[in-house]
């Protein structure tokens, strides 16, 4: 394999939950040494898990939603390291376990800090600011570092100071206000969570427009993606149209301001369903033809995309009245041989099972030693030059320590077995930690 783009980059990586995690993902998976500074003493909010030790009985009750979704529903030994929520993103990665609220504990971190390229963090600016490691603290130790900082609403201002998840990032950026059908109110339209995704991969843009600059001018500097200003970046169009018209926008279901029809319909099987988006009049013209309904085409409602959008109700019932008793995937071809635009909607059997994925050898499986052997997607994106895959399976917390404290660290045995008896190191929560 030639050596991957981002080799000797070094990431001591203090993120949880999502946002975070998920950028030091994109950059482990391109060869960054990523190395999780994690805790046997604190448990970090819904990373590893909602809960250190769920229960069997917990789990079996909640086995329809994520959070308990451990292999064979079974939390096992060290639930922490069978998660799938953390496991999903955790590849690739080190973990090293230190407690940073002892100085000896901080003196660990920031003789890490001395070695490495980039810190990045998704903590409340108050836990940083507690903990005592700004950035003008961290460039006493090593002038050369990049801090990559992800909070919720910025570093300054009225709210820097607020704490927030993808939910209220939703809110805050209006995202809530659009999204949904158009006869349900905010409290019907869910959690998307796209503003961690989204910050995720914004993050991990910026650290190598930073690394990229300090290789230019040799400056190090301190990177700041606010969750709330960078998801607004995708509420470009109805920010504008109000800055333009003063029109607030409204909640559109899975129609389009100009795309006519559009939306989702059912097939025929259990919960299926098939999309499809009209953007010229030939594909139109196409989709009367495959539904064997070529008048339609002509009829006064349905002649323009203008006529369309104002009789869409009747034309959903048009075109459901179609696809109800055929299969999904079966459309799916038939109209895009036809050229209309056009898809199945797959849960996740039918997408670790879809045959275009598997061409292109998209998931990869890993095994990990307590989780099992699973498939994991595969890294985003491919490079002509640089042929890529998975290479590590998601890290168990603590699985680093020796290489951590020995190799880069240069810690006695006698010194590691201190720190080990003091609690700094470690491969289990301590009793207590829910």
């Amino acid at each position: 394999m030639s050596e991957l783009p981002l080799a000797g980059i070094r990431i001591l990586d203090m993120t949880g939950l999502w946002a975070g995690p998920y950028a030091t993902m994109l950059l482990a998976d391109w060869g960054a040494e990523v190395i999780r500074v994690e805790s046997t003493q604190v448990k970090q909010m819904n990373t590893r898990g909602n809960v250190a030790r769920p229960t069997k009985e917990m789990v079996q009750k909640g086995k329809l939603v994520f959070h308990y979704a451990y292999p064979n529903l079974d939390p096992g030994k060290r639930p922490w390291n069978r998660h799938p929520s953390f496991n999903a993103h955790a590849r690739n990665k080190l973990s090293m376990t230190v407690d940073l609220r002892r100085p000896e504990g901080k003196a660990i971190l920031l003789d890490l800090v001395r070695i490495a390229d980039v810190l990045i963090e998704n903590s409340t600016p108050r836990l940083i600011q507690k903990l005592g490691l700004e950035y003008d603290v961290l460039l006493r130790y090593n002038p050369q570092l990049i801090m990559v900082r992800m909070p919720g609403f910025g570093l300054t201002g009225s709210y820097a100071r607020y704490r927030a998840l993808g939910t209220h990032t939703d809110g805050v950026t209006g995202h809530h206000a659009i999204m949904g059908y158009p006869d349900v109110d905010p409290t019907m339209r869910g959690d998307t969570t796209a503003a961690d995704a989204a910050a995720g991969s914004a993050s991990a843009f910026a650290t190598l427009a930073a690394l990229w600059r300090r290789r230019q001018t040799g400056e190090a500097q301190l990177v700041e993606v606010p969750l709330v200003e960078n998801f607004l970046g995708y509420m470009a169009e109805p920010l504008m149209d109000y800055t333009m018209n003063g029109h607030i926008q409204e909640s559109i279901g899975n129609r389009d301001p100009v795309m006519a029809p559009q939306g989702c319909y059912r097939c025929t099987g259990n919960d299926q369903w098939l999309v499809l988006s009209i953007a010229k009049e030939a594909q139109w013209k196409a989709l009367c033809d495959v539904m064997g309904q070529p008048s339609l085409a002509k009829d006064a409602r349905f002649a323009s995309a203008a006529a369309r959008r104002l009789n869409h109700d009747a034309l959903d019932v048009v075109i459901s009245d179609w696809t109800q008793d055929k299969d999904s995937r079966h459309l799916f071809t038939v109209l895009q041989a036809k050229g209309v635009p056009a898809g199945p909607v797959l849960d996740e059997f039918q997408l670790l099972e879809d045959p275009q994925l598997a061409a292109r050898g998209f998931f990869e499986e890993l095994h990990h030693t307590e989780a099992g052997t699973y498939k994991y997607h595969g890294p985003l994106w491919k490079q002509s030059e640089t042929p890529n895959h998975l290479r590590l399976p998601p890290c168990s917390l603590g699985e680093h320590n020796e290489y951590v404290y020995k190799d880069l660290l240069c810690l006695s045995d006698a010194r590691y077995q201190e720190m080990e008896a003091t609690g700094h190191i470690g491969r289990d929560f301590v009793e207590g930690i829910v």
